[in-house]
């Protein structure tokens, strides 16, 4: 189900009742495409959730209209959307049995739509064997672990097999490893049902790693849209290059000058097509290439060994922020006894942005 957000705007009034009211979502346009998951991705407080709220019927927009393919849901309630929703915590019945959990919506079909208990009983066998919890259909969630908690809301979500399906957070009340194989699961089970999907996360790593799309959101206002990959690697303004990336990009205040590209006294890389000005300079952790002889001296804190790399903790004066990352292959060997270490910059991994609007700045790289 293809879903169109047209001119979405939410305002919610100021509660000190002085200025003016809160913008939380700020002229949303986006069509997300059928059949696909999308990663819904921000700062805490930009707006995700608001929208994933607004796409659902749990708030009703301000301005602008939302489309499930052909049909205009903006004013209809939640239950005749065709929605599936997974809370942050769960949301589940602690007094019910997983089947009574995930059976709890099909019990609520009123009209054509009612199902007889046979048939409420095979959607929720396929459900759970679908999240690979049928073995736990009598259990009671106090009786589960957090992983298995989250599969009962993915299965009572997608057990009335919605038009969209909407998860919010799901995996943030999951540990490190639970995590990862958590979103790996909603990755496969969404492959498999080819349900749109719409995942709201403020973990670049788990928008990245399954979303078909992620849709980048600062203050209410869409920043950029992009397979994970494609804004990775070409950002559109310096918010979306420090928001994407562990450890996140370096930062230098710089300047073009003659056709060159400074930090500090160095000139780091020779280009065409920006005149001189001042620029906020973007260079990745991996981007960095040690060179005894590199146009970068940093000034070295320490290094740490990650197993396939080795990260080197360094400063610099025009350093944005504490503490320059260089990731490195572990078989290059940093000589610590010296206080400098020195590296040439890998062109695809560095950005220039614009001193005062932070908009991208592209350029030619003279070879």
């Amino acid at each position: 189900m293809k879903v169109v957000l047209d001119h979405l705007t939410k305002r919610f009034p100021n509660r000190d009742k002085k200025g003016s009211d809160v913008i939380a979502v700020n002229d949303f346009n986006f069509e997300i495409p059928d059949g696909k998951l999308i990663g819904l991705l921000g700062p805490s407080g930009c707006g995700k959730s608001t929208t994933l709220n607004l796409i659902c019927g749990l708030e009703s927009p301000s301005e602008g209209k939302i489309w499930f393919g052909d049909d205009d849901v903006t004013k209809l309630p939640p239950e005749n959307r065709g929605v599936g929703m997974v809370f942050q915590n769960y949301a589940l019945y602690p007094h019910l049995t997983v089947r009574k959990n995930i059976m709890f919506p099909l019990q609520n079909l009123k009209g054509d739509q009612k199902l007889s208990k046979e048939e409420m009983e095979k959607r929720v066998l396929k459900a759970a064997k679908l999240v690979q919890i049928e073995q736990l259909l009598d259990r009671k969630p106090s009786e589960m672990s957090g992983g298995q908690q989250q599969r009962v809301a993915i299965a009572r979500a997608l057990v009335k097999t919605p038009r969209v399906l909407l998860l919010d957070e799901p995996l943030s009340n999951l540990d490190a490893r639970l995590r990862l194989q958590t979103r790996e699961e909603i990755s496969r089970i969404q492959k498999e049902t080819g349900v749109t999907t719409i995942f709201v996360t403020h973990d670049q790593e788990e928008a990245m790693s399954i979303s078909d799309m992620i849709v980048v959101m600062k203050d209410g206002i869409l920043q950029q849209i992009g397979k994970p990959q494609d804004v990775y690697d070409s950002p559109e303004n310096l918010f979306v290059a420090k928001f994407l990336g562990t450890p996140p990009i370096n930062v230098f205040d710089g300047e073009v000058r003659d056709g060159r590209i400074h930090i500090g006294d160095e000139d780091i890389l020779q280009i065409r097509g920006i005149s001189d000005r001042k620029v906020w300079i973007g260079i990745r952790p991996e981007g960095f290439v040690l060179n005894p002889d590199g146009r970068l001296s940093l000034d070295l804190e320490r290094v740490e060994v990650m197993g396939r790399d080795r990260s080197v903790v360094a400063k610099h004066p025009a350093l944005q922020g504490e503490t320059i990352r260089a990731i490195i292959p572990a078989e290059n060997q940093v000589d610590t006894s010296k206080a400098k270490v020195r590296f040439d910059v890998k062109k695809a991994k560095l950005f220039l942005f614009d001193y005062q609007t932070e908009e991208r700045l592209l350029f030619q790289v003279e070879e």
